[in-house]
């Protein structure tokens, strides 16, 4: 099984207790709250009015085209997806970032390289970046990504974790050889109604469209995205908390002695003397963070979701022992 955050069940097992404040994934701690759904949500198989309705609100938000969206279960279903849509046998990961793009690349028999700047992705059938990355922050501008897309075949942009900044996003116009990918479940802290959008060309999404089979999108999905996309006032006011706690995150854990590595608005990366201690510690506190089998620092935090979460992080990082 790949590594990722998340993993409370491996938090309990290692260190007991059950009142568990997961910090370990960039999902937002304060999300939106829903309306009651309706019966059809729950009851009935989606039809294509309710489809239309999502993608409606999502044409609104990031200034695609309706033609050039497609919803799906999470954007993790577009990282499934697009190695099958795009032909080519070689493809390029800018790195280091998460490791479902290599490995859902790999499986479907792509040749996978994982340089660690842009311009190695040049002459690759299938480039790959985050933007912002996780775990460190890294960000283009659409100037630059369109600059990266004239040098590859085809350009993924995963946009997973770029709704604090909306100045870095291309899927408003993106270049003609890229796919963008949102997920809406991070910034409205909704990860478990899977729900994300590849955007770009309308082709590439139809071959999308028909690996994922009809349905791909709960009913529940489709109403509650509906509604949070199209809550303006809801997402302005959470763009400006992530951005003040962001920084709240930064004093307290820099005055525990740990250096900012890198980040978003939605969670912050740490150097830290031994990143598999720095856990542990959190740990005993009931506080799971992210490690990295592949760094012996870093530690990644998500931004707490209010005042007593924070006091009990400073608390963890200032206490003995």
């Amino acid at each position: 099984m790949r590594d990722h955050g998340g993993d409370l069940d491996r938090a309990a097992r290692d260190f007991g207790g059950a009142a568990w404040i997961d910090l370990s994934t960039g999902i937002n701690r304060r999300p939106y709250v829903p309306a009651p759904l309706s019966a059809h949500a729950l009851s009935a198989l989606p039809t294509r009015a309710d489809q239309a309705r999502l993608v409606a609100a999502a044409s609104a938000r990031y200034g695609a085209a309706p033609e050039a969206i497609l919803p799906l279960a999470g954007a993790s279903a577009g990282i499934q997806l697009l190695p099958h849509a795009v032909p080519g046998r070689r493809a390029a990961v800018l790195s280091p970032t998460y490791n479902e793009h290599a490995a859902s690349l790999a499986a479907a028999g792509w040749r996978v390289e994982t340089p660690e700047t842009p311009e190695a992705l040049a002459g690759a059938d299938l480039g790959v970046i985050v933007n912002p990355n996780n775990p460190c922050g890294q960000a283009f501008e659409p100037g630059q990504i369109a600059r990266i897309a004239a040098t590859v075949g085809h350009l993924l942009v995963d946009e997973s974790f770029a709704d604090p900044r909306p100045d870095l996003s291309v899927a408003g116009a993106p270049p003609p050889n890229v796919t963008v990918l949102r997920s809406f479940g991070k910034f409205w802290g909704l990860a478990g109604l899977r729900l994300g959008f590849a955007i770009g060309a309308p082709a590439l999404l139809a071959r999308m469209a028909e690996r994922a089979g009809p349905w791909p999108v709960s009913g529940p999905a489709l109403e509650i995205g509906a509604a949070a996309l199209a809550d303006e006032a809801w997402s302005e006011a959470t763009v400006t908390w992530l951005a003040e706690a962001a920084l709240h995150l930064d004093q307290i854990v820099l005055a525990a002695g740990w250096n900012l590595a890198g980040g978003t608005h939605l969670f912050r990366l740490y150097d830290t003397p031994d990143a598999p201690a720095a856990q542990a510690r959190l740990a005993r506190a009931g506080i799971w963070s992210r490690i990295f089998p592949w760094h012996p620092r870093w530690v990644r935090l998500g931004i707490p979701g209010g005042r007593e979460e924070f006091a009990r992080v400073a608390t963890a990082l200032t206490a003995p022992g």
